[in-house]
């Protein structure tokens, strides 16, 4: 079973939201899994606020429910993934609509830096730092559209995203994947809108195959809390 540390260093509530959504998306926690806050508070070394909200965001992404005996495991299935990427899929084609309608003005910056970071990355064989920078890079996209309902949508499905690529990325040659996003960079800073949106279906449905199997070998959940 996974070793749970006390959690020591603040904030407590984003590193317990952090383990608890690793745990569930790595399927060691099973679905329906009765959740009691006491009991997590007890595992990880916090009080009660901080397992509530950590609680509250999970059920937010979708990972838990709160049924009449409280808050349980919804999890993360194979059709989940599947809608999660057509989601993201959707929203980032619009982001790469209205970040090409204001080429002119774009900024590169922050995305040749993540790109930069993410190199780095994968020569470390880091997953966490290549999957935070693969986000990073893919964010840049909405901050260049400048629509911020767009943006905060996005947000809000970030960090899910970023757990799954840290679990599917260890152990990975992760020096191709950069530089398939130099790739999507350079086409979709060609300005060719119909080309740009090919890619990036592209790239995320290589995306999202590779981690529906990866995700397919997830252990056999065991009792937690």
């Amino acid at each position: 079973m996974t070793i749970i540390n006390p959690l020591r260093n603040p904030p407590l509530g984003d590193q317990l939201l952090v383990q608890l959504r690793s745990l569930i998306v790595r399927g060691e926690l099973s679905v329906g899994t009765h959740l009691v806050e006491g009991k997590i508070a007890e595992r990880f070394g916090v009080s009660r606020g901080p397992v509530r909200d950590a609680l509250r965001q999970l059920e937010i992404e979708g990972l838990v429910e709160t049924r009449k005996r409280g808050v349980s495991v919804r999890g993360l299935s194979d059709k989940d993934l599947l809608e999660l990427y057509s989601l993201r899929g959707a929203l980032e084609s619009l982001a790469i609509r209205e970040a090409i309608a204001r080429l002119d003005a774009a900024d590169w910056a922050p995305i040749d830096e993540a790109l930069d970071q993410m190199q780095s990355a994968a020569v470390a064989a880091d997953a966490a730092k290549f999957a935070a920078a693969d986000l990073d890079f893919h964010s840049g996209f909405y901050t260049l559209g400048d629509n911020r309902w767009l943006t905060a949508t996005w947000a809000l499905h970030r960090p899910l995203f970023a757990t799954v690529l840290e679990i599917t990325n260890t152990d990975r040659d992760l020096v191709p994947v950069a530089d398939d996003h130099v790739y999507l960079r350079d086409v979709i800073r060609s300005g060719d809108v119909d080309a740009a949106l090919a890619a990036l279906t592209a790239h995320l449905d290589g995306s999202c195959s590779r981690i529906c199997a990866a995700l397919s070998g997830r252990p056999r959940p065991q009792p937690a809390f």
